[in-house]
């Protein structure tokens, strides 16, 4: 790791961080455009925020919806929990599943 991707990741942690709260999402990707550290955390936050977006409209299916929306809630809490500590850590951390897509947004 290269002295400016240190600098990078220990000035940009808590924004990082912030970034997996629902919307908030966008203040890594719009604040911190010059930070690759930044950036990957708020690409994935983007991504949790529409699954969850996803979920709360597949929840107005009878029972299978409310299912489906309780345990993938959960999934995507736990997520949330995970990249924070990993953002707070230091971490450049690839989500199971879910962060290929973040891999895939081009800003």
């Amino acid at each position: 790791m290269t002295e400016t991707n240190k600098k990078d990741i220990e000035e940009n942690k808590l924004v990082a961080a912030i970034g997996y709260l629902g919307v908030l999402c966008l203040v890594p990707l719009l604040l911190k455009k010059d930070s690759p550290y930044a950036k990957h955390h708020g690409k994935q936050g983007l991504v949790i925020t529409i699954a969850w977006v996803l979920l709360w409209i597949g929840n107005i299916i009878p029972v299978l919806g409310q299912i489906v929306w309780f345990v993938g809630s959960i999934a995507l809490l736990i997520l949330v929990v995970m990249g924070m500590m990993k953002a707070m850590a230091g971490e450049t951390w690839v989500m199971p599943y879910l962060g290929k897509y973040a891999s895939q947004i081009k800003l």
